[in-house]
């Protein structure tokens, strides 16, 4: 498994917890080899990027894809509102 190396560190985090919780963190790590500090801050930061990454990518399904990229491909003509809009913004900046 991966691990955190960062040798400037000086935040600190706190976090209460049951008994029963600090005792399966406790033997998870020792499973792992890892000090309770490792394993926690490991497990938090690989949920934390995940989290993160889930946020930012889009995913889409085969027939999403489709439909984007045939929109991108062929794209609609457009409608009579979009060329009234643009009409109206090509008469106030005059372009």
């Amino acid at each position: 498994m991966k691990t955190i190396e960062n040798n400037s560190k000086t935040a600190r985090l706190e976090a209460r917890v049951t008994a029963e919780e600090k005792k399966l963190f406790q033997h998870a790590a020792a499973l792992q080899g890892r000090s309770l500090t490792e394993f926690l801050v490991s497990c938090a930061h690989d949920v934390a990027r995940k989290t993160v990454r889930e946020h930012e990518i889009m995913e889409l399904s085969a027939k999403d894809r489709k439909a984007f990229v045939s929109s991108l491909l062929k794209p609609p003509a457009p409608g009579r509102r979009l060329k009234k809009a643009a009409r109206r913004y090509k008469d106030t900046m005059w372009i």
